[in-house]
């Protein structure tokens, strides 16, 4: 076997060519876009590159043909936030054999000790949580836009390995098509709403900006008493919502505000998946006039829910029962969406979890994020716990 480094239009094509026949009989698959992904890897726009490093190799075996692939990768913000510097690993991909896997895993883990790191998560992206991140573990169905699919025995070998689980994520469905939610929950949705001093709107083109500012204050408010937790980047937001700028709706994404500060935001998108499926990967001039007849026919038939986020001095207001009933109207007006997915709920945070279950989720998927710690003989820890009561963890 050999490790070559992609470097060239020629392992570039070999990276991509990886999965295909490690899905080819797996109807769930849904083969990423090309273009998001090495997007990934380019300097100019990924806003990652400006405080980290990346790098991917393909694995080759005896005869030559491509049989693995793995990305490492870390930002000195984020790898800096934990007890030791921690970068990560993803888009894997590899056959079923314990050797093969092992050595993608070992140029990864090598690279990133010589970039002074510590411990290795993954699979993950390089880049905000919501791509791309996860090892799914339970729940072998067609996935979310975004959320990663891979065989059963990709577990196996990252815990072969030696990695272990740092927190698990949950998915949640909703099933729109199934009777109405009780009557006290639309009643107390009602009720919130309509405070005055409560208002909500929904994302605008026409102010784009002003929508990123007020996602970026939520987040940070919302997130900044996790342990870990690094203010997000306004470049990496207006990266993904111009990469996402074809399926982005305005009334699937929506903010709340008191008296006019913004404290909560949710953001929903069709699920592109159902369209990636038949595509194998790529959109070009010739299959482009494919994907908007299949957009018009209304091929997507499920939403994904990126994120829910509520700054803590409102999380138990019922805010995000206003955020749904804001939420209702949009998806009766739309009755080609009968599903939408929750996701994804870190098992750190059981506020979301309660959340996307008191909405009549149910749980369908799980995934891992995993790390490995290089000195083997350090003591593992999982992810803390988010306290209910801001500034304490459990």
């Amino acid at each position: 076997m050999q490790l070559i480094e992609v470097t060239d239009k020629k392992t570039k094509k070999l990276f991509h060519k990886v999965p295909y026949p490690i899905y080819k009989n797996d109807p769930n698959w849904a083969c990423p876009l090309q273009g998001m992904v090495e997007n990934t890897f380019d300097p100019q726009k990924n806003p990652s590159f400006k405080k980290g490093e990346a790098i991917r190799w393909v694995l080759m075996n005896e005869k030559n043909k491509p049989i693995g692939r793995i990305a490492a990768f870390y930002n000195l913000d984020k790898a800096k936030t934990f007890e030791q510097p921690t970068g990560g690993c993803g888009f894997f991909e590899c056959v079923d054999n314990q050797e093969s896997a092992n050595k993608l895993f070992d140029a990864a883990s090598q690279w990133l000790k010589s970039k002074g790191m510590e411990a290795m998560d993954g699979p993950v992206n390089f880049g905000e949580n919501y791509m791309n991140w996860g090892l799914l573990a339970d729940g072998f169905i067609p996935q979310g836009f975004g959320m990663p699919y891979n065989p059963p025995y990709y577990v196996n070998l990252y815990e072969n390995y030696g990695f272990q689980i740092y927190f698990k994520q949950f998915s949640y469905h909703l099933d729109t098509t199934l009777p109405e939610l009780p009557d006290r929950f639309w009643k107390v949705a009602e009720w919130v709403a309509k405070k005055p001093q409560f208002s909500f709107r929904h994302f605008s083109w026409k102010e784009k900006e002003k929508f990123i500012d007020d996602f970026a204050q939520i987040y940070d408010n919302a997130w900044r008493f996790h342990e870990h937790f690094k203010p997000i980047d306004k470049d990496d937001l207006k990266d993904f919502i111009n990469n996402a700028k074809f399926l982005i709706e305005e009334d699937l994404i929506w903010f709340a505000y008191h008296e006019g500060e913004p404290i909560a935001l949710f953001v929903a998108l069709p699920d592109f998946n159902q369209i990636l499926a038949k595509l194998n990967g790529r959109i070009t001039i010739w299959n482009f006039p494919k994907v908007i007849w299949l957009k018009w026919r209304k091929t997507m038939t499920r939403t994904r829910s990126l994120i829910i986020g509520i700054v803590p001095k409102f999380q138990r207001s019922g805010i995000d029962a206003a955020i749904f009933w804001h939420l209702r109207p949009v998806m009766y007006r739309k009755p080609w969406f009968t599903e939408m997915e929750l996701s994804w709920a870190g098992d750190f945070n059981p506020k979301i979890v309660a959340l996307y279950e008191s909405v009549g989720g149910k749980k369908m998927k799980t995934h891992y994020t995993m790390r490995f710690l290089f000195d083997r003989n350090k003591t593992f820890t999982r992810a803390p716990i988010i306290s209910a009561e801001p500034g304490k963890k459990n």
